[in-house]
């Protein structure tokens, strides 16, 4: 049952932190995108799922939501994916024009074929220019793309519900109704262009990809400074008074308690912490005496130490409280700190001593739940260092990662061209079997060390 316990409390914290974590993480992204009047069709707490809970905004027509599997979060950003459909333009224009029609319609009237169509159609769609129509006969809602699409409700600038402010709702048509486009076709393919991550110019991608990362180093300061200037921590006092005693121990057995002032041990006069310490450390295992105060009572004592030394008896703690400059000082060590642990990754002779240190999914949520057990501080403590850690993890630039994203926004901004889709691809997938390889092998190490 113990195990059972454990496991479920384990799996709560664990969840439970990563999902905060993540979801403001992707919170910056969504924040920085609508800030950059980028449009946004989802804001989910947990990962992609067919099932959800949601409610679309009727301001700016983000779907918000939460799905059933609690690992994070995402923000679907208009514009994110690189590739884009050649007949993308002219899809855009005919489907608005009809207010809504199938594909295969489409690819009659274009001259081009389905396939081409439904390329277009999907980016068409993950820009919100679009609305999916799904027929009977067609997959899954969700599964499968739809065989048909329909204009987007615009007003007279062609603006749709989920460009903000910026859209007249008064004088707009409905969903599926048919919208003559009041420029050219490549023009309105481009007003739509503008409205999406691929439309900005590097300044705002930067920031959009750097919001998350941002959101989790100031998450974690803030977590941090909360710690120690409004929760406080505890702090050893040196002192020659007793603290606690640890249950079942000798000294439990001789009746001394927490609050006792020790006075002297062995005859040798202590008039601090590390002089009782000291002291029972020189009895070296024998039989020790304290003479010690209660209530301005002054009593002796006899003790047999247990077979490891000790007899029981911890330091008192004082709860501390610091004030807002050297809590945000504070902070920052442990900011500059993580930055010198994930640095090490790129020191070859210190690469595997850094993950053989690391833990895990598993490894965290086992952790969380011993800092939760432990008390607010020390798991709000616990939460900071995963949020420093997850938001720097982000800035290494590997793709998929937005550290990488960024390397490549950079390497474009020099260079004054795209680099190529599939090439960004290739990238990813070369991430992504890294961090493969790197999460089961710490992962191992985490098996072992609960095991």
């Amino acid at each position: 049952m113990d195990h059972i316990i454990g496991f479920l409390s384990a799996l709560f914290w664990g969840v439970l932190t990563f999902s905060f974590l993540v979801f403001i993480h992707e919170g910056g992204h969504f924040l920085a995108a609508r800030a950059c009047k980028v449009r946004v069709t989802e804001f989910f707490l947990g990962l992609p799922c067919r099932v959800s809970i949601h409610r679309r905004s009727r301001r700016i027509g983000t779907k918000f939501g939460v799905t059933p599997i609690l690992l994070g979060g995402y923000a679907a950003i208009c514009g994110m994916e690189n590739a884009t459909a050649p007949c993308a333009a002219r899809v855009l224009a005919e489907v608005h024009r009809r207010g809504s029609v199938r594909v295969s319609e489409l690819a009659d009237a274009l001259d081009l074929s389905e396939d081409d169509v439904q390329d277009a159609c999907a980016q068409l769609l993950s820009w919100g220019s679009v609305a999916p129509r799904y027929l009977e006969g067609d997959g899954p809602e969700g599964k499968y793309y739809p065989s048909a699409y329909a204009a987007m409700p615009r007003d007279a600038a062609g603006n749709t519900i989920y460009d903000g402010r910026a859209f007249d709702r008064a004088h707009a048509t409905a969903e599926g109704e048919a919208w003559e486009p009041t420029m050219g076709e490549d023009a309105f393919y481009a007003q739509e262009r503008s409205h999406t991550y691929l439309g900005l110019g590097f300044f705002r991608r930067s920031a959009i990809l750097l919001a998350g990362i941002f959101v989790n180093v100031a998450c974690g300061i803030l977590l941090l400074m909360s710690v120690y200037s409004i929760i406080g921590f505890d702090v050893p006092v040196d002192v020659n008074q007793i603290g606690s005693i640890e249950a079942s121990s000798p000294a439990e057995a001789a009746g001394l308690m927490a609050g006792d002032t020790i006075d002297a041990v062995n005859g040798v006069a202590v008039d601090s912490w590390m002089d009782v310490i000291n002291e029972v450390r020189a009895s070296e295992d024998e039989p020790l005496t304290l003479d010690y105060t209660r209530d301005g009572v002054s009593a002796s004592v006899t003790i047999e130490p247990a077979e490891d030394g000790t007899i029981g008896i911890y330091v008192p703690y004082e709860r501390y409280r610091l004030n807002i400059a050297d809590s945000f000082r504070l902070s920052i060590d442990y900011v500059y700190q993580t930055v010198a642990g994930i640095s090490q990754l790129f020191t070859p002779s210190k690469t595997m001593e850094v993950l053989d240190n690391s833990a895990s999914v598993v490894g965290i949520s086992v952790m969380s739940a011993q800092a939760a057990a432990s008390g607010p501080a020390t798991y709000l403590a616990f939460a900071a260092l995963i949020s420093l850690s997850l938001g720097f993890m982000n800035l290494l630039p590997i793709p998929p990662l937005d550290g990488g994203k960024f390397l490549i926004e950079i390497i474009q901004a020099i260079f004054k061209r795209d680099v190529p889709p599939r090439v960004q691809t290739a990238l990813s997938l070369a991430g992504i079997a890294l961090f493969a390889f790197i999460f089961l092998y710490v992962l191992r190490g985490d098996i072992l060390r609960l095991l």
